[in-house]
């Protein structure tokens, strides 16, 4: 489905939200809705999968914040998932808990080669969202939820605002995702597909020339003092390079 400017617009400013989303991958419709319930309770947005390939589809129309994978499915277990997940660029840094009724010491060690955290079954869902909110906390980079500063250039998730020297910007709802995207993740070179993915959706169609566009228009904003720190990567797509070390504004 293509989408107009203003539509598109609409949906990456709504995607501006503070509230968390979580991806939960069971092939048990009863453990999803407790897991579910609990989730959405404690403020989280959830989605559900009842399998590695429905996951996997999931992933790539729209990146989680954390998942929960339990580890006993059929064809595909849940260890196996967090694999491939992990090998994936894309999605390598995707926070991960393994659920599983496998409590002996091996299992576990096994299990956080690949996930950040492992939870036995039984568990609480009061245990399970404080697990989940330490793991958030923990890998969360600055830019998400606390500001982030680069060389002056200060981005405020919480107000959504960003200033160059002290002095406020005006940037359109793609152009702040943007600036978003690479501030998080500084010097790392992203190509114009994954800037798609991560900044208009998975599940809408913009053509990779549209990135081009909205990157110069993003530079244009960010003035002569910072424009640069955006760099064009031949044959790739852009990066985000910092002129000096990572600070965060008090």
């Amino acid at each position: 489905m293509l989408l107009s400017s203003s539509e598109v617009l609409y949906g990456v400013f709504m995607s501006q939200q503070p509230t968390r989303r979580v991806l939960i991958v069971d092939d048990e419709p009863a453990v999803r809705e407790m897991l579910a319930v609990a989730l959405e309770m404690a403020g989280f947005e959830v989605r559900e999968a009842d399998c590695a390939q429905t996951a996997l589809a999931e992933v790539t129309a729209r990146i989680p914040d954390l998942m929960l994978i339990d580890w006993m499915m059929p064809n595909v277990s849940g260890l196996e998932l967090c694999r491939r997940l992990r090998r994936n660029q894309d999605t390598a840094d995707i926070p991960l808990i393994l659920l599983t009724a496998r409590g002996e010491e091996d299992a576990k060690i096994t299990g956080l080669e690949v996930a950040d955290d492992y939870i036995t079954k039984p568990f609480s869902p009061r245990e399970l969202v404080a697990r989940l909110k330490a793991i958030l906390r923990r890998t969360t980079p600055k830019g998400v939820e606390e500001p982030v500063e680069f060389d002056g250039l200060r981005l405020d998730p919480v107000g959504q605002r960003v200033s160059s020297q002290g002095q406020g910007l005006t940037l359109s709802p793609i152009e702040y995702r943007l600036l978003q995207l690479f501030m998080t993740h500084p010097e790392r070179a992203f190509t114009r597909g994954q800037l798609l993915d991560r900044v208009w959706g998975g599940d809408v169609y913009v053509e990779e020339r549209t990135v081009d566009v909205h990157i110069r228009r993003l530079r244009k904003a960010l003035g002569a003092r910072h424009e640069n720190l955006i760099e064009t990567v031949r044959g790739t797509g852009y990066r985000f390079a910092p002129l000096v070390d990572q600070s965060v504004a008090g």
